[in-house]
């Protein structure tokens, strides 16, 4: 008998096609989806004329631990930039530019889903 999946998996992974349906909307494409490495790990990887963007998707479905940004910490920004670079040093041609977002979505009962895109986390 195969146990029960993870409810917060099944959550991510749903925020995280939310994610890709959004920025697939806005002419990004993507390149990678929980991209891992010892150092961190990368949500989501988009592309668009040639700028990469690394996405932290934070998905909640109820506020009791607050709205989904507030989870981006200082410790989850470093981890997200150590996988970054381990993801550039990788590529055979890394991108010119490229920098790195969140996508909070908040998907309450009854209600319609609401996206808040944070630009360029480390300026």
């Amino acid at each position: 008998m195969n146990p029960a999946p993870d409810p917060r998996k099944v959550d991510g992974r749903f925020g995280e096609d939310l994610a890709a349906a959004f920025f697939e909307a806005k002419g990004f494409r993507v390149l990678d989806r929980n991209w891992t490495h010892r150092l961190g790990e990368i949500d989501l990887i988009v592309e668009r004329s040639g700028e990469v963007r690394f996405i932290e998707v934070k998905f909640r479905h109820t506020l009791m631990f607050g709205h989904p940004e507030e989870a981006i910490t200082g410790k989850k920004l470093r981890h997200l930039e150590r996988a970054i670079f381990c993801w550039l040093e990788e590529q055979e041609r890394p991108p010119k530019t490229y920098q790195a977002d969140a996508l909070a979505i908040t998907a309450l009962p009854g209600k319609d889903i609401e996206y808040y895109w944070i630009e360029n986390l480390y300026q």
